[in-house]
């Protein structure tokens, strides 16, 4: 092992004896007592070092080996520790590759504040690399969901999307100005290609990986609203996690995270939609009718960020083994409060997708339910 204080958290002396690592509540952590040989010992504690080494420089400061495992133990189980060494071949890989690893390293350093185990948040930053997720829909905030998660270390970003990009298409992060005109497709895959910093991954790897999760992101307002069942049966008959994301109006949404037979789908949405509100059904043939459509969806350009920056990170927080707030929940914000509140996607009895009764799906809405109540 090679022990180093992890560089995402600034520590200060709350006094003489006592050593806060990180600044906010969600990270800090307090360590006492610390004598002043012990404070000296931290210094050391910068990676480059195994513990023998370590060993006999902490001798000159009257420490003993003992009294040194006890503290890397100590920092270890406190969660301030990394081993830049750990992490198996995977991260040993990544490390080899020194361009792409110094421009993840702030995505390395967020990772290992949230995994604390030394070498973990190598292991998983490494493993995102083996990750293949399709992204449908390349508008505003499409193509910001597909550059974000490329330029976050995603293996292999599928864009799907029909027909020319457009002047509105065009997004600080998304799609540039050169790009109206070309297929949007064709512009998102450019864009792809651009965020993730070096050579795509070889054409028959690719196609062999297993798709891990879609991210459905319509530019039709109606689709982010009220997403077609009929879509996810596909996705849902052959397990595949679907994410949607979007904005309607004035209104950002970001989930539910369908996990298939776990949680809520877009067919339960639906249905429990159509029995809180019984004309739903009609209004929203009279709108897929096309009869008034708008030729131009309201889109708000910030707004449209701030949902491709939330859905991508959700989308991150799955790939990275974790099941975000988004899991079987709606999270929505409105113009111009921009207050983010949930609305848990109950799985329906008469739905095809057979949620019903799953613990896992009640457990996370019941986790995003009490999430919300704790923001409020």
């Amino acid at each position: 092992m090679h022990p180093m204080l992890k560089p995402a958290l600034r520590r200060a002396w709350r006094d003489r004896a006592t050593v806060q690592f990180g600044i906010t509540p969600a990270q800090a952590v307090v360590v006492s007592p610390v004598d002043p040989a012990t404070g000296h010992f931290l210094e050391l504690l910068d990676g480059t070092q195994g513990l023998p080494i370590l060993y006999e420089r902490a001798r000159a400061l009257d420490l003993p080996p003992g009294q040194v495992d006890e503290l890397v133990t100590r920092l270890t189980a406190a969660g301030v520790v990394d081993d830049p060494t750990a992490g198996g071949p995977a991260a040993d890989a990544l490390r080899d590759r020194t361009d792409a690893l110094e421009r993840l390293r702030p995505d390395l350093a967020s990772l290992s504040l949230v995994h604390p185990e030394p070498g973990d948040a190598a292991a998983r930053l490494a493993a995102r690399g083996a990750v293949r997720v399709q992204v449908r829909g390349a508008g505003r905030v499409g193509a910001g969901v597909a550059a974000l998660l490329s330029g976050a270390g995603v293996g292999r970003v599928d864009v799907l999307d029909g027909g020319l990009a457009q002047p509105g298409d065009v997004a600080p992060g998304g799609l540039p100005v050169g790009a109206v005109g070309e297929r949007r497709a064709t512009a998102a895959g450019q864009l792809v290609r651009r965020a993730a910093g070096g050579p795509p991954r070889r054409a028959r790897e690719a196609e062999q990986t297993p798709l891990s999760l879609i991210v459905v992101v319509p530019r039709d307002p109606l689709d982010v609203y009220a997403p077609n069942a009929a879509d996810a049966e596909e996705w849902i008959g052959g397990g595949i996690p679907h994410l949607y994301a979007g904005v309607v109006e004035t209104t950002g949404l970001v989930g539910p995270l369908v996990l298939p037979g776990g949680t809520g789908c877009a067919g339960c949405l639906s249905l429990g939609r159509a029995e809180r509100d019984p004309a739903w059904p009609r209004l929203l043939a009279q709108w897929r009718s096309g009869r008034r459509h708008t030729a131009v969806p309201a889109c708000d350009l910030a707004l449209a960020a701030a949902v491709a920056g939330l859905a991508a990170a959700h989308a991150l927080a799955f790939l990275d083994g974790d099941l975000p707030a988004s899991t079987g929940t709606r999270w929505e914000a409105s113009l111009p409060q921009l207050d983010w509140r949930s609305a848990p996607i109950t799985p329906h009895r008469d739905c095809f997708c057979g949620a019903v009764g799953n613990t896992r799906g009640e457990q996370a809405a019941g986790a995003a339910r009490a999430q919300d109540t704790m923001a409020r």
